[in-house]
């Protein structure tokens, strides 16, 4: 995109942005540290942080790892701390998908029974295996085969068996198998619906039933019949959500969705007992494509419920415009055929921003009023390095609302690449981040490998949690963090956090600061009542000593933030100025409550900018330097050259806000 000057999004663009972010106004702004939360329980294996929201001010984070998780709030380990066991290995965490309704979150995986987790207090936390009424069901049995009951009255928790005539209709023709157990059965009585839970197989053709309801089962063979949806024989959800007060389940290795009776969300049954159909029963559909194609997400949405595959992006609601969704007039059409990546879509406003299926492109489905269907424009077409990695592209989205409107996405390689996102406003700015701190002993940066969002304890602002990597005194460490905010105008500088994996002390003046055990052997940087300091290495205690006595002092690794403007071009008396030898004499960089910065052509002929990194003679000599606000003039350190860009940097623990630069130069004829 580099020679695209016909384009008016160049004029707006950066050939860089590293550590920073734009803001919808306009200002480039360097991003926060992130702050330690505490370990994880295991460092032998990635974990993933899930949000639970009960409320604005209620909301956890529970850290997933091998066959536990653990809760957190109010930046920190709930106290005892409040560990739960599952079933979920390593391997299951990134294939989680999940739903919440007030104290209960969902859980799917596509090779476990769905299970909800319950929050019965702050805590007090459970996670079981749900117990489904009557359902889901695939189709009824259009096969020649019987079944037949042993017949008679019973009451819920007996257990006749029931034979099949053939195998045919049954599992694709290979009978019933040992891993039907546990797999709804539903049976025609000649005047009734009676169902159960298969108990035990005896052989390929019998079963007992655990029955269920109080219908008495027939004495006589019965073609009425049908096998439930999920089983270890068929396998269970990938996806889950909420649509028109309805739970919804989506993609068992198929491309079929099972939506729960209206406002009861554990009970599918398809009809009444007596077989009439209500319009609050469940629902059934499968989406009729000619490939088949693995339900990949789904989610809500004000016109439709919206379901993504591998092979495109589906719309499912009534077929009458206007009405609410029932059994007798559900639809499903397709919107688009892009194809979706095994990636949870993240819902901003009234659009669904989901990764296409190869991973490196954003998506933005959304309806457009003009056209009254929904369009899905690419959104990354102008930034495609930003989401690719050697390793693969985006695997995980989270969504920061406050104070900014950011979507998140994790790259396959353990970089954030983040979009600044408001679409009333045209506003579509990508940028790319990396933590400070090593994840081996050869020195590659910090990797993240899980991420999620959750309202501040005060409710003021979204945070952005992660699950780091990190390589620390000899040995591989993970760690949990949360993005900081930066500092806002009403923010005094001793508070600025620009430290990542770091810690805050804030008390009487001291010169050792303890507590880093986090960081023993590391050498970090400083802030010391809003000051600089040189850096420092933690000791085998977890102790920082300090060179001079502070009171409130930022400790954690450095971070390197980059600006760097494009090819610039300002016309020429006889056309364009790309390609022509060009002199940028000096640059002025309008700046707002910012410190520490460097200012050249390029990463290797850089020059301090005065005002961002010394101290004005009227400063106080045991005073901090003065967060500057306004014009700063920079003498240029290069000289005459093609390419004509402004490269601003800088690594100090102290917030920068760029909201101009402004380049003198002199473009040559040819």
């Amino acid at each position: 995109m580099y020679g695209r000057v016909d384009l008016p999004k160049y004029y707006n663009a950066c050939r860089q942005m590293r550590n920073m972010f734009p803001k919808v106004q306009g200002p480039a702004i360097r991003r926060a540290g992130t702050k330690y939360v505490a370990a994880q329980v295991s460092s032998a294996a990635a974990g993933r942080v899930v949000p639970f929201e009960f409320g604005v001010t209620q909301a956890y984070i529970l850290l997933f790892e091998n066959n536990n998780f653990r809760v957190f709030k109010d930046n920190g380990i709930v106290a005892g701390p409040v560990d739960v066991t599952t079933t979920y290995a390593t391997a299951d965490l990134p294939t989680l998908q999940f739903a919440q309704s007030a104290d209960t979150l969902y859980v799917v995986h596509p090779s476990y029974p769905p299970r909800k987790i319950t929050r019965t207090s702050h805590t007090s936390w459970s996670i079981t295996t749900i117990s489904f009424q009557d359902g889901p069901y695939l189709p009824e049995n259009v096969t020649a085969t019987t079944l037949t009951p042993s017949g008679g009255s019973y009451a819920p928790g007996d257990t006749p068996t029931v034979t099949a005539s053939a195998v045919t209709g049954i599992n694709d023709d290979t009978v019933f198998q040992a891993t039907d157990v546990g797999r709804t059965l539903r049976i025609w009585t000649g005047s009734a619906w009676a169902w159960g839970t298969i108990a035990s197989r005896s052989s390929t053709t019998v079963v007992t039933v655990t029955v269920a309801g109080t219908v008495s089962f027939p004495r006589s063979a019965q073609t009425r019949w049908r096998l439930g949806s999920w089983s270890d024989t068929t396998g269970y959800p990938r996806t889950v959500t909420f649509f028109q007060d309805r739970l919804c389940f989506g993609g068992e290795a198929s491309q079929r969705i099972d939506m729960s009776a209206s406002g009861n969300y554990e009970t599918f049954n398809p009809s009444q007992s007596d077989a009439t159909v209500n319009d609050d029963d469940a629902i059934g559909i499968t989406l009729n494509a000619n490939n088949v194609n693995v339900i990949r997400w789904m989610t809500d949405d004000e016109k439709a419920l919206i379901v993504g595959t591998v092979g495109g992006e589906w719309l499912v609601r009534a077929s009458t415009l206007g009405e609410a969704l029932t059994p007798s007039n559900v639809q499903a059409t397709r919107s688009s055929a892009h194809g979706s990546a095994n990636v949870a879509p993240v819902k901003a406003d009234v659009a669904t921003l989901f990764v296409q299926r190869a991973g490196f492109k954003l998506h933005e489905h959304a309806y457009v009023f003009e056209a009254d269907a929904f369009r899905s424009p690419n959104l990354s077409l102008f930034a495609e390095e930003i989401t690719r990695s050697t390793s693969g592209g985006i695997t995980q989205m989270a969504f920061q609302k406050e104070p900014d409107r950011i979507v998140w996405g994790l790259r396959a390689d353990g970089r954030l690449a983040g979009m600044t996102y408001e679409r009333d406003q045209e506003v579509v700015g990508w940028h790319l981040h990396t933590l400070g701190g090593d994840s081996d002993a050869n020195g590659t940066p910090a990797v993240i490998e899980s991420i999620a969002v959750i309202p501040s304890a005060d409710g003021s602002r979204d945070e952005l949690w992660m699950t780091v990597r990190r390589y620390i005194n000899g040995a591989t460490v993970r760690y949990v963090e949360y993005l900081e905010e930066p500092l806002d105008d009403n923010g005094d500088q001793e508070d600025a956090f620009y430290v990542d994996c770091g810690l805050t002390y804030d008390g009487s003046a001291v010169t050792t600061v303890s507590g880093a055990t986090h960081l023993i052997g590391e050498t970090v940087t400083v802030l010391a009542d809003g000051a600089t300091h040189p850096d420092v290495t933690v000791d085998g205690s977890g102790n920082v000593v300090l060179e001079r006595a502070a009171s409130v002092v930022q400790v954690g690794y450095a971070q390197t933030w980059v600006l760097e403007t494009m090819n610039l071009e300002a016309g020429a008396a006889d056309g364009a100025a790309q390609s022509r030898t060009k002199r940028i004499n000096r640059a002025t960089i309008r700046v707002h409550r910012s410190l520490g910065a460097q200012a050249g052509p390029n990463a290797s002929t850089l020059t301090d900018i005065p005002d961002l990194m010394f101290r004005a003679p009227a400063t106080a000599m045991d005073a901090a330097t003065p967060l500057f606000s306004g014009d700063v003039v920079v003498t240029w350190p290069g000289g005459y050259e093609t390419d004509g860009r402004v490269y601003v940097t800088g690594s100090q623990p102290l917030p920068v806000n760029i909201q101009a630069i402004v380049s003198h130069v002199v473009t040559q004829p040819r």
